[in-house]
């Protein structure tokens, strides 16, 4: 089993940053382990954000973040991070951590994530 628990939400203007954490627990991953940030705005459905793997190569994002948010680990903490700047009244979400094990170098599907955080909440004010 692995736990996950997110932190770093908040509430920030337009153009503001926070940096999300993601730390993981109990089972080890290896080269294989695969973490991702989600999101699930008011209304709307989970999307894929970012991922990155523990080794820290298959960095992917999606376009609508792409040049604003960085996603990088820490193996030391077992923590992944996501770096957001520049934020936008529409990145408001509810944001998830979420881990599997997979061969796939890009992988935006949620059905395919195992483990789950309980999410923590980014409200951008205009």
């Amino acid at each position: 089993q692995v736990q996950l628990v997110e932190s770093g939400g908040g509430l920030v203007q337009t153009g503001g940053s926070l940096r999300l954490s993601c730390a993981a627990s109990g089972r080890t991953f290896s080269s294989t382990g695969m973490v991702a940030w989600f999101r699930q705005g008011p209304g709307k459905e989970r999307e894929f954000v970012a991922h990155v793997r523990w080794s820290g190569v298959s960095i992917y994002y999606a376009d609508s973040v792409k040049g604003r948010f960085t996603i990088s680990r820490d193996n030391a903490k077992n923590t992944v991070y996501l770096q957001m700047n520049s934020l936008k009244p529409e990145d408001t979400a509810v944001y998830y951590c979420a881990a599997t094990q997979t061969h796939y170098s890009v992988l935006v599907n949620a059905g395919f994530y195992d483990y789950w955080g309980q999410g923590t909440q980014v409200t951008v004010s205009s």
